[in-house]
């Protein structure tokens, strides 16, 4: 009887480990591991000396400290970063990830962070008029590998859908000629064709309003309370303006119309 009791107890202990929550593995790590690519300006990507900046590392940073810990990052391909959060390899994925009923099927989310939505983006010489992706049918689209209008613009019958790593590689290859446009999420548009310096601008909006969240493993109540608390307060308090102000020249946290 005594080493029945004592394998049940060891059996609790262990369900009691499993089941434990998010938060407290985090806490008691002291830091909250992010993903992130770390290639997708404004939102994560390298400095000239080769360090994470961005709105999305400084608004990690930011959460992490309401949380009481550091935030510590991996960086990768956007493809992989849903995978790897899936695999365990990390907590959380902050890289403008849609809060798509696909994917919360998969993963808890935060409350939304940002609200935006799809764009085009042509070349500056362009003389034709793409107003929507039906304009777009027997054209060459280039747009991220895995990105969140991924799907969005496959859904069109007609468009030739080309992926790339990056936003660097599709735009070299509008600015050439080789696409008839591509898409992305217009919070980004700008810092991308700024910092590219080609001959390209941005096109007409599409689709809907899109907003983007913070997701981790599912079964996580308490984290996923304490990281919408961390993100409220840093709304409530102005921090959240300040930093989307500074990358963005507007409040990201709301939607288009009541900017």
């Amino acid at each position: 009887m005594k080493r029945l009791l004592a394998a049940l107890a060891l059996i609790a202990l262990g369900t009691q480990a499993l089941a434990a929550d998010l938060l407290d593995t985090v806490k008691a790590r002291g830091a909250l591991n992010v993903a992130l690519e770390g290639t997708y300006p404004p939102f994560n990507f390298k400095d000239k000396q080769g360090q994470l900046t961005g709105f999305e590392v400084e608004l990690a940073r930011a959460l992490a400290q309401k949380l009481g810990v550091k935030a510590q990052f991996t960086t990768g391909e956007w493809s992989g970063l849903l995978a790897g959060l899936q695999a365990g390899k990390f907590d959380v994925v902050i890289n403008q990830v849609g809060d798509s009923a696909k994917r919360r099927e998969v993963f808890d989310f935060s409350i939304p962070y940002t609200y935006s939505s799809a764009q085009l983006i042509v070349r500056r010489d362009e003389k034709r008029v793409f107003k929507s992706l039906d304009d777009l049918k027997g054209k060459k689209l280039g747009l991220g590998l895995g990105t969140n209008y991924a799907e969005f613009a496959k859904s069109v019958p007609g468009i030739d859908v080309k992926t790339y790593p990056g936003a660097p590689e599709y735009l070299q290859d509008l600015a050439q000629g080789r696409l008839d446009a591509a898409l992305n999420d217009s919070l980004m548009i700008p810092f991308a064709i700024k910092e590219s310096k080609l001959p390209v601008k941005a096109g007409a909006p599409v689709g809907e309003v899109v907003t983007s969240a913070i997701p981790f493993a599912k079964g996580n109540p308490k984290f996923k309370a304490a990281i919408d608390q961390a993100l409220k307060a840093l709304i409530a308090d102005g921090s959240f303006r300040k930093l989307s102000l500074k990358w963005f020249g507007t409040d990201v946290s709301k939607a288009p119309a009541a900017r």
